[in-house]
């Protein structure tokens, strides 16, 4: 049996060490959860709907609790981190309310009496999650699985073992049966052998580009359903007839909340050359009063990166950048897990900080002429998570949102989750959506039921 212990990335402090699970115990849960499901699909919606509910109200009544250890953690600032579980608990409530809805039956017409598709639960699915939003990326995910009558499995990165086991202390104080959701410690090594169990009959991941493909290589070789949600470099397209202010504050807060951890962080701020000048001497004033300190600080806004490798790479990207021309405005320092809130202009295209995802609180600058070459830009990323334009001139925009090649297009207004929405990209920020009706689908049977006259 081996351990993983968690390292507080602001002062170094030991958090705790964990047993990790051995192949054994691995499969005891795993048949565990199988067994569960058999019971649970039985289940109605109201039944489920009661216990939703009552996580939803366990996330909200231990808010601080949660986000606390999610702060120790990863470096998150807390008031992030409250944010951060007040959002699981909404989309615990969205599915609550409307997963009988996203899963009725579509009656057909056809030569039949009746025919009709119905949805129906796939049963375990293994979800493998990132550290950046330790309990979001899980509960988007996890509400949806269970309200339609499928079973969890949730296998955290290393480095938030802690917030694993408290989103499934979560569901516990909620009252969903044993084995409803469960957390596996285990490390990357082990995954391969937990997707190639029969009783794994789907996989979800958000993570890196190398992870994904890992994953749906192991996963195609079993013909198991995967939904991936990879990396992502958002262009923040800024027009020359935008409400600079108000784009200016949006645009801070798209690249810097999160410590700029983020897969739809608008990384490349692509501005018109007209008003390039007048928008940059703005950014720096709000950038340069970004609070960085203590994560646990109510006033910080800029925490510590999760790991101290992690900021050493952010810092090659930008040094790099600056070596090809790239102009450092402000920030560029990196002491252990911090990167300073960091701005590079002049970038162009063959420099790092516009053609590699930067992972942290580091925001390249880009000008162009006209919006032809605007939207050539943006799409010159090997990603598609999603891209913003700010405008206002919203009906050519919205004219126009057909020719970037993004998962989603936001108007005046930074890249986001929403419940209701359908969250995912194209290119290699993956395949397949979260969220909405469309989210729940995933890992449901589309079942034919054909009755003949």
């Amino acid at each position: 049996m081996g351990t993983t212990t968690s390292i507080n990335p602001y002062n170094g402090n030991e958090i705790k060490t964990f047993k990790t699970h051995t192949k054994s115990e691995i499969s005891e849960i795993l048949e565990k959860a199988n067994k569960r499901f058999f019971s649970w699909r039985e289940t109605t919606f109201d039944h489920r709907k009661k216990l939703m509910l009552a996580a939803a109200a366990e996330l909200k009544k231990n808010t601080r609790e949660y986000a606390e250890i999610m702060t120790a953690e990863i470096g998150k600032p807390i008031t992030q981190s409250i944010a951060e579980i007040e959002k699981c608990a909404w989309v615990c409530e969205y599915y609550a309310e409307e997963a009988e809805s996203h899963m009725a039956n579509e009656i057909i017409k056809t030569d039949a009496k009746k025919s009709y598709t119905s949805y129906e639960p796939m049963g375990v699915v293994l979800a493998v999650m990132p550290w950046n939003y330790p309990f979001w990326q899980v509960f988007r995910f996890a509400a949806p699985a269970l309200m339609a009558g499928n079973i969890g499995v949730l296998k955290h990165a290393s480095n938030v073992f802690g917030s694993a086991l408290n989103i499934e202390k979560v569901f516990k104080r909620a009252g969903f049966p044993d084995n409803c959701f469960t957390t596996l410690l285990a490390n990357s090594d082990a995954v391969e052998n937990i997707i190639e169990n029969p009783i794994v009959k789907a996989v979800t991941l958000t993570g890196s580009g190398p992870a994904g493909s890992a994953i749906a290589a192991t996963a195609g070789k079993n013909i198991k359903k995967t939904v991936l949600e990879l990396g992502g470099n958002n262009a923040l397209v800024v027009l020359k007839d935008c409400d600079i202010d108000t784009t200016v504050d949006i645009c801070v807060q798209a690249r810097f909340q999160n410590t700029g951890q983020s897969c739809i962080a608008g990384k490349r701020l692509l501005i018109d050359s007209q008003i390039s000048e007048a928008f940059i001497e703005k950014l720096l004033v709000k950038v340069r009063e970004l609070k960085s300190g203590d994560p646990m600080d109510e006033h910080t806004y800029i925490g510590t990166m999760a790991r101290e490798d992690l900021a050493k790479e952010l810092e090659e990207q930008v040094k790099n950048t600056i070596k090809a021309g790239g102009k450092l405005e402000i920030g560029g320092k990196r002491q252990g897990a911090y990167f300073e809130p960091t701005v590079v202009s002049g970038v162009t295209q063959k420099m790092d900080m516009f053609n590699q995802e930067t992972f942290g609180p580091a925001l390249s600058i880009t000008t162009f002429k006209d919006i032809e070459e605007a939207i050539a830009l943006s799409n010159n990323s090997r990603f598609g998570l999603g891209v913003s334009i700010f405008t206002k001139d919203i009906k050519a925009a919205e004219e126009m949102a057909y020719k970037f090649d993004e998962g989603a297009v936001f108007i005046n207004s930074l890249v986001k989750s929403d419940p209701r929405l359908p969250f995912g990209g194209v290119k290699e920020s993956g395949y397949g959506r979260e969220l909405s009706k469309h989210g729940i689908r995933e890992f449901l049977n589309r079942k034919t039921i054909y009755i003949a006259k």
